[in-house]
């Protein structure tokens, strides 16, 4: 069984694959909750389909882009359950899940973007064809830097109308389709390291190094 969480956006997502369908999953009811809501939703989605971190055979995780806390603690909470049951972690770039959920679904016809909050009145943006393929991105822009005619994907249109005036679904990242393209071997599989494209907003301060006389 492949268990499957992203936590780059503002809703956690958990889902548990079995190979065949998606058994479980379950999204969090607040925002900016991760550290508090991810393992709940991973206890749920294992009872719920009757599952133990013991049936898992693999890890699928979003590595974003998204902000630093909310990817700290999906990756850290992928590379752990995978070094603790010897299972492997598979990351994928968020965007590319929101891509080819769209494409699957006919939300979108044609080349489309895929836009997701990155706060500070920017989003992370990836342009793609029509068959979901990235062309270009992922980096993070100011909304009237990015304004397109063009479909766009994800929570940007939500959130920046004005600039993504074509908003289609959907909106969130969804666990289940993570798994289900890790699983077909669709998407592009990469190590499960955050996709920051900025530095951190909480960083160490730099002291001065004290003076000294001649």
């Amino acid at each position: 069984m492949l268990l499957a969480f992203d936590t780059a956006t503002a809703l956690v997502s958990v889902a548990l694959h079995d190979g065949s369908t998606v058994r479980a999953e379950a999204v969090s009811d607040k925002p900016m909750k991760h550290g508090e809501q991810l393992a709940p939703l991973i206890e749920a989605v294992l009872a719920e389909a009757g599952a133990t971190p013991a049936d898992l055979t693999g890890v699928a995780v979003g590595v974003g882009p998204g902000p630093f806390t909310g990817l700290r603690v999906g990756l850290v909470t992928a590379r752990t359950l995978g070094f603790a049951l010897g299972v492997p972690v598979h990351g994928v770039c968020t965007l590319d899940v929101l891509a080819a959920e769209a494409v699957a679904s006919g939300a979108v016809v044609g080349d489309f973007v895929v836009a997701t909050d990155a706060r500070r009145k920017e989003v992370y943006l990836a342009a793609y064809d029509e068959t979901g393929a990235r062309v270009s991105g992922p980096e993070v822009v100011r909304p009237d830097t990015a304004a397109t005619s063009r479909p766009a994907v994800g929570e940007g249109p939500v959130l920046y109308p004005a600039a993504f005036p074509h908003g289609v679904g959907p909106a969130q990242p969804s666990a289940g389709w993570l798994a289900r393209l890790v699983l077909a071997g669709t998407v592009e599989v990469l190590d499960p390291e955050p996709l920051y494209l900025r530095r951190p907003d909480a960083v160490a301060a730099v002291v001065p190094a004290p003076k000294t006389g001649r």
